[in-house]
């Protein structure tokens, strides 16, 4: 549950806590706990107040000032009047009052202040539970929708400024009965108990009535399609409704005519929203994991998103580190964009789940394998399957690795214990690796030579000569069960996770252990609902399950069955950091001990069998249960890790767990970090070299200080003629530097070839000695390619689209820029004038 106000934030968990958090600074202010699930939070317009309500009670608190507090949750009132749980709640413009919709298929209106005319007011007029109760603009009258596809319109027989405020000590200090029973001053505030009569009239005041003015019905004779979210835009008196078919409506109010009807998926619509100017519509399908946004004047899309609707396996980066590939057990692959973090393509040729996906070096081919014994390449250049290998006897295949030249294509199974391989150029079948006998976990081949190493659960690592007949060239001898493998970017050692919960180090080209890294008691498994054991004994039988290295080889990471990825330092085989993927507790295998409020004296509670029996009947509710269904399962999924990759770029690294596809940045630019500080590198030390034209000391110091704002001012103040001398005169030391920049700076400046003549001119100027060390700054230039290709794509499409108005422009152009002779001028000066000359004669005579 999420509520919005300027600049602070109600957030709300289905166990009925709270937080309160602030958008300026992301910072959580208070935290509350409301005892039981919330079902709808709502502001109020002004922002003094807002409406929570739980079960059927509805309960208005001060919202938070600007001023501190010690409780920023202050109870104001305490609204009873259904008698059963609360979905909806709307106020009018000015604050005055608000609208409570129940599942007993009745609407209350209540006041916000102690009015006179207006305590409350129950309305009915529906046969299903109330999904959307709304106020018309600067009026009391209303519209409600049910579920069963029926709309209601109210009218108010009072205006919002004919509602009048009850003055304490009235009437000489005497008191109605019935105001005692309607307002309790308590400890929790004031209690107003509605009742289903209507409060009697005071004999100097009218009470504010409602009547039906109308009632419309969605659905067609014999359609019974449930409503299912509803919203309303006040300022266009626009209807929105989504219903459990995919189908939403646009309905104008109050005449209810159809604007027009749309089916946008095949699964329940879950929420609607409409923005401010009532242009976009978003709409939400929850089963799907779909987001879209329309734009209903134009009848098109302006978003939308889906991603996976179940666990994601396998993840892939592109070699520039601009895309990722993302496989889940939905059988779908979808392609994620790292700067937008959104998906722009969505393959669904598999039929069942995809274990392991793998970019080819181009970058422009997707290979898959999944269990339903296929593996597929995709193209992305033209969004399609153009390649589909199989094996001559169906397999499930687990593992999946592409050779660097892309040519050839190997995937291992589970089942035959067999490695197959493949050509992607013709699609048959060119081997069937033999020889392990156990299911193959892992595939990698060398980046540096044409050798495939794979890992088995026969606690083997295998490496095969791909230019020796496919023949295995060394066996590598594990301690246990190998889970997954992956080579150095430089192709001079091979890590190996295994089931003991170990990752051994090898060198591949004699054979030999170099390490090993013992990391269970770094991943501190949590114990699960159902487990009988503690999670310190549970520990015993996990293990990592993926790794790999970081881009300069130096570091390796590695995740697996427990809520932590842990990085550790290859040379020193020690752990560097943990990162906690998740703290949500709605996902098992969370915490290391067990809530002793789910422990009873025969063990947890998920462990009581609360089934009917051996009974193969239908499990009916019992009547009259109005918290739901209690036969019903529920399923808890366990917060795992699934596979990790490092960006090619060496600055982010992406795990696809449990809690979804999570993208972790290593740019520390918001981390003072100086290089060769000295007592003279200070902000007003650059200023100066800059305003004295010293333009490579005052970039030298910039980076020595390495703060991005001084070093971007260093950069841009330099002249465009002097970028060639200064990139000469520059130290070797800081020329790595300046390109990891200009890396950075080309993702968001906007100057465009102002950075390029840089980057040009380094490695220009500098590219042999680059060279010499290509491997500590390989991480370096991915990140800079990136970069350019993106805004090569980006201007090759804009200019593909535009061409022949850049055609138009640049003929114009040379057309304005000739000289035409005198005598031609002089004509075409003369020949205007002429004309109008006669044109005025014509008009003297029309006049006479």
């Amino acid at each position: 549950m999420l509520a919005i106000f300027h600049q602070y934030v109600f957030v709300n968990t289905t166990d009925g806590a709270a937080l309160l958090v602030s958008l300026v600074t992301r910072a959580v202010l208070h935290h509350f706990h409301f005892h039981k699930p919330v079902s709808s939070v709502r502001f109020s317009p002004d922002g003094r107040k807002f409406v929570v309500t739980k079960e059927n009670v509805a309960l208005m608190y001060h919202a938070p000032g600007k001023r501190r507090e010690f409780n920023a949750f202050v109870l104001d009132k305490s609204y009873y009047g259904p008698y059963d749980e609360t979905t909806c709640i709307d106020w009018t413009d000015d604050s005055k009052c608000f609208v409570v919709g129940s599942k007993d298929m009745s609407t209350w209106v209540f006041g916000a202040e102690r009015w006179a005319n207006l305590i409350y007011y129950s309305l009915g007029g529906h046969k299903d539970v109330v999904v959307g109760c709304f106020f018309e603009k600067d009026s009391l009258d209303l519209y409600t929708v049910s579920q069963d596809g029926t709309l209601c319109v109210w009218e108010s027989d009072t205006d919002l400024d004919g509602l009048v405020l009850k003055k304490k000590g009235a009437d000489g200090g005497v008191r109605n009965e019935d105001d005692e029973e309607e307002r309790v001053e308590g400890e929790e505030g004031e209690v107003i108990r509605g009742k289903a009569d209507m409060p009697e009239d005071d004999k100097k005041i009218k009470n504010v009535r409602f009547k039906q003015a109308s009632k419309h019905f969605f659905n067609k004779d014999g359609d019974f399609n449930n409503l299912t979210a509803a919203a309303f835009h006040k300022q266009t008196h626009i209807l929105v409704t989504g219903f459990a078919s995919g189908v939403f409506h646009l309905h104008e109010l109050p005449e209810f005519n159809l604007v027009h009807s749309l089916s946008i998926s095949q699964q329940r619509i879950a929420s609607v929203a409409v923005n401010a100017s009532g242009d976009w519509i978003a709409f939400g399908c929850s089963r799907m994991g779909q987001l879209l946004v329309w734009e209903w004047q134009s009848e098109s899309y302006v978003f939308k998103q889906q991603g996976h609707f179940n666990n994601m396996a396998a993840l892939a980066y592109s070699p520039d580190g601009q895309y990722i590939v993302t496989g889940g057990d939905d059988s779908k692959v979808k392609a994620w964009n790292t700067s937008s973090g959104l998906c722009f393509v969505t393959f669904t040729e598999h039929t069942s789940s995809v274990t392991s996906v793998a970019f080819t070096a181009s970058g422009f081919v997707i290979v898959s394998a999944s269990l339903d014994g296929t593996v597929r390449a995709f193209d992305l250049h033209r969004y399609r399957n153009f390649r589909t290998f199989t094996s001559p006897r169906p397999a499930q295949f687990s593992s999946l690795a592409v050779d660097v030249s892309g040519e050839l294509v190997s995937a291992g199974a589970q089942d035959s214990f067999e490695i197959f391989l493949w050509s992607m150029q013709t699609g048959r079948l060119l081997e069937v690796l033999g020889g392990h006998e156990g299911p193959v976990s892992g595939l990698c081949f060398s980046p540096v030579q044409s050798i495939l190493a794979s890992s088995s659960w026969d606690r083997t690592v295998r490496l095969w000569d791909m230019m020796d007949s496919w023949q295995v060239k060394e066996t590598l001898a594990l301690t246990s069960d190998g889970l997954a493998v992956t080579y150095r970017p430089d192709g001079q050692e091979l890590a190996v996770a295994t089931l003991n919960g170990e990752i051994m180090f090898w060198n591949p080209n004699t054979a030999t252990q170099t390490g090993s890294i013992s990391g269970r008691h770094d991943l501190e498994v949590g114990r699960k609902d159902t487990d009988k054991v503690t999670a310190k004994q549970l520990a015993k039988g996990k293990s990592f399950t993926s790794v790999c290295y970081s881009a300069d080889g130096e570091s390796v990471l590695a995740g697996g069955q427990s809520k932590f990825v842990c990085i550790y330092n290859v040379r020193e085989q020690m752990l560097m950091k943990k990162f906690e993927i998740s703290c949500n507790l709605s996902f098992d295998a969370m915490e290391e001990f067990l809530d002793r409020r789910k422990m009873t004296e025969f063990g947890s509670l998920a462990l009581v069998d609360e089934g009917p029996g051996d009974g193969d009947g239908v499990n009916i509710s019992l009547p009259g249960v109005r918290r739901g269904d209690m036969s019903s399962r529920h399923f808890k999924p366990e917060i795992r890790v699934s596979s990790l990759r490092f960006s090619p770029t060496g600055r982010s690294w992406a795990a696809t767990t449990t809690e979804g596809l999570l993208v972790y940045s290593l740019d520390g630019s918001m981390v003072f970090d100086p290089y060769d500080l000295d007592l003279d590198v200070t902000p007003a030390s650059i200023r100066k070299q800059l305003r004295l034209q010293e333009w490579t000391s005052a970039i030298v110091l910039a980076f020595r200080l390495n703060e991005s704002a001084l070093k971007q001012e260093a950069l841009e103040t330099v002249p465009h003629e002097q970028i060639p001398l200064v990139c000469r005169s520059l130290p070797d030391i800081y020329v790595e530097k300046l390109l990891g920049f200009l890396a950075t700076c080309l993702e968001k400046s906007s100057h465009l070839q102002f950075y390029m003549t840089w980057a040009q001119n380094l490695l220009m100027l500098h590219g042999q000695k680059l060279k010499n060390r290509s491997g500590s700054i390989l991480a370096t230039l991915q990140s800079l390619q990136k970069s350019i290709q993106r805004h090569f794509d980006n201007l090759s499409k804009l200019c593909d689209f535009n061409m022949y108005s850049i055609r138009y422009a640049a003929a114009l152009s040379k057309q304005r820029g000739m000289k035409r002779p005198a005598a031609q001028e002089d004509e075409e000066d003369e020949g205007p004038s002429e004309e109008m000359s006669q044109a005025s004669l014509d008009d003297d005579d029309m006049r006479l």
